[in-house]
């Protein structure tokens, strides 16, 4: 896993294992958000194990999936309610951190940010969503 920070109290990555947890809490994170639908890939772990795992470490957890290509306004503002309660740092993730990118953008928008701004933060992260906000 390639934890990428999108802000100080938000960052991204691809599939998380449960061996990452430790990882994840030993480097402050403290609430785990899954945005990947389970059986999306084979030999994907199942979210429930990412959760238990996550719980047994003392993180809070979240379940948003949201398909691939598929992230909605709707979706986002959910996103936005559980950025706002989660304890920080949050760290999201998918299959390669877009989505998660993607849900944080909406929510930077929703909040009235600038959209070159939000693209630009999402860029330094190694993430091309100028595409989805032209």
């Amino acid at each position: 896993m390639e934890r990428k920070k999108i802000n100080d109290s938000y960052s991204v990555s691809g599939q998380v294992t449960v061996d990452d947890i430790a990882q994840l809490k030993s480097e402050g994170v403290k609430t785990l958000v899954c945005n990947r639908p389970d059986h999306e890939d084979a030999g994907q772990p199942e979210v429930e194990a990412i959760k238990a795992a996550a719980e047994q470490q003392g993180l809070a957890f979240y379940f948003l999936p949201v398909p691939s290509g598929q992230v909605t306004q709707s979706q986002g503002e959910e996103f936005s309610h559980i950025l706002d309660k989660a304890p920080k740092p949050i760290h999201a993730f998918c299959r390669s951190g877009t989505r998660c990118t993607i849900l944080w953008a909406i929510t930077q928008l929703m909040a009235g940010e600038d959209k070159i701004a939000v693209i630009k933060k999402a860029a330094n992260a190694g993430y091309d969503i100028s595409k989805t906000f032209q």
